[in-house]
């Protein structure tokens, strides 16, 4: 069914399963939401200390019915009233992504209704603008989540310039696999946050990677290495025998903490000094960070420029920041049938 923008009339309902939530929203043409569902995996992964990618595939074929059903039955619309399905398509995991597309497709198939592609990363970033009361664009745009670390030129909602992003780990990522080593549990994010407001953030000095390079790439590998040497030492693989007391292990989780953040932080900063901007908007997971927000706000409002960071929940994923949608309808910029996932962390999404 091809329909021009000014056909529309919204609801439209939104799905995303790019990792290992299933989620999906009715948003209204206001951005406004009618409906919203979001079924986690962490029981599932927590064994395992990370995302497993099968596991969450079985996990969104079982979930992804009863989310989209549950959104709609809160949201008091029909599927008559949906005058379009909007899907993440890109990046993540290619069974995830499968998942949500497939559902998307067949309910537009069945429904006749249009489709239309979502970005993931520019979605979490279109996350600050339904979280601020005022136009967040033109912007610089910063990602960080567990699986991505990405910096953005935004002139508009989907009109991205990608600057730079991780060249191995996520810092997301970073923080899972730190939680791990030090026994913390998953997710590990909010874990070793909770430690390091306990430690001291100068007792180790860790690698600040690419923290001066005149470029806008991060790398947080080598900054997990050092903190697995600090634990263990090289050559030593069992974390489960480690000795540390707490106070040793809320120090490491500080230190950690202080050395993401600063690179963060300055990058970003450069980034928002160098395109001119006025504005930093921040988005993923990761941008719940208790320190990350604060570190973000002192130096935005030390260097004169405003930072908008997405509400708490709207940093993990979710389709309310589908809505982002909404903005490729006033294009006419609908996805065919034979839309198909790009998955992975491919550099310049």
């Amino acid at each position: 069914m091809a329909l021009g923008s000014e056909s529309f009339h919204m609801p439209i309902l939104t799905i995303e399963s790019t990792c290992d939530e299933t989620a999906a929203a009715v948003i209204s043409e206001t951005g406004a939401v009618l409906g919203d569902c979001v079924a986690t995996q962490e029981a599932l992964h927590e064994k395992f200390r990370g995302v497993v990618p099968e596991v969450a595939a079985r996990a969104h074929l079982e979930r992804i019915l009863p989310v989209i059903d549950s959104a709609l039955k809160q949201s008091g619309i029909t599927h008559r009233e949906i005058t379009a399905i909007a899907v993440a398509d890109r990046p993540g995991l290619a069974g995830s992504l499968l998942v949500g597309l497939v559902a998307a497709k067949t309910l537009a198939i069945a429904w006749d209704k249009p489709l239309v592609a979502v970005n993931h990363l520019h979605a979490h970033l279109y996350a600050c603008q339904l979280s601020s009361e005022h136009n967040v664009y033109p912007c610089v745009g910063l990602v960080v989540s567990g699986g991505h670390t990405s910096l953005y030129h935004c002139e508009g909602p989907i009109d991205l310039t990608y600057l730079g992003g991780t060249i191995d780990d996520a810092a997301g990522e970073a923080f899972d696999k730190v939680a791990a080593m030090l026994q913390l549990g998953f997710p590990g994010g909010p874990a070793v946050s909770e430690l390091a407001s306990q430690g001291n953030r100068q007792a180790y000095d860790f690698p600040r990677s690419l923290l001066k390079a005149d470029h806008f790439d991060f790398s947080f590998s080598g900054l997990k290495t050092a903190v697995r040497y600090t634990i263990v030492g090289p050559g030593h693989q069992d974390f489960s025998k480690i000795t540390l007391t707490q106070q040793s292990k809320a120090d490491i989780c500080a230190s950690f903490e202080a050395a993401v953040v600063e690179v963060l932080v300055a990058k970003s900063s450069r980034a928002v000094n160098n395109y001119q901007c006025e504005r930093l908007i921040v988005g993923g997971g990761v941008a719940a960070n208790r320190y990350l927000r604060e570190q973000l706000q002192q130096n935005a409002t030390a260097n004169g420029y405003e930072v908008v960071i997405a509400d708490i929940n709207l940093c993990t994923d979710n389709a309310i920041m589908g809505a982002i949608a909404l903005e490729k309808i006033k294009r006419n910029e609908f996805a065919s049938i034979d839309l198909d996932i790009t998955p992975g962390l491919q550099r310049g999404f």
